[in-house]
């Protein structure tokens, strides 16, 4: 694209590294780290101790504003043991950040769902969430009066035997 900044990208001994501009809110918090060298997600601490009341929705906030670079996305999701071992899910799987998500106000929340019947108090300072950077590309609408394939059905066609119902008429 004219114009656009491309994002600094080195190799190293893991593969790609990308240069992102970041900033805590709470400089007391380490910055997010990979905890291991074959990690592809980065984790995401809580900057407050937050009480998720049984069958509640909370926010927590991560302590940072990350300047998600030009053709990349950061998507959000929750740790593999959030689940099981604090009873907390991420309601609608993901969080996506967009490039443009990076003002003063714009501190990363990671929102959760306690599906468990007693209240979970997420410590400051603990592993929330993880973070990755996803490539990305913005679509060129070509519209068009029909599709160039058969329905499939959609929500569990491809494992189903029998034939999908008929579009309806439009």
């Amino acid at each position: 694209m004219k114009g656009s900044v491309v994002p600094e990208v080195s190799l190293t001994e893991a593969g790609r590294e990308l240069a992102v501009r970041i900033a805590r809110v709470d400089p007391a918090l380490p910055l997010p780290a990979y905890e291991t060298p074959g990690a592809v997600g980065f984790d995401l601490l809580a900057r407050l101790a937050t009480t998720v009341a049984p069958g509640a929705l909370a926010r927590i906030p991560a302590n940072v504003i990350v300047e998600t670079p030009p053709g990349y996305m950061l998507l959000v999701a929750a740790r593999s043991s959030l689940p099981g071992r604090r009873g907390l899910s991420v309601p609608h799987g993901i969080g996506v950040i967009d490039q443009d998500y990076c003002g003063a106000d714009d501190e990363i929340l990671v929102q959760v769902y306690n599906f468990t019947a007693e209240p979970v108090t997420v410590a400051r300072g603990e592993r929330i969430a993880q973070g990755v950077f996803v490539r990305v590309d913005r679509a060129r609408w070509e519209e068009a009066d029909f599709a160039t394939q058969p329905s499939r059905g959609g929500f569990g066609s491809t494992s189903r035997e029998s034939t999908p119902p008929p579009a309806p008429e439009r």
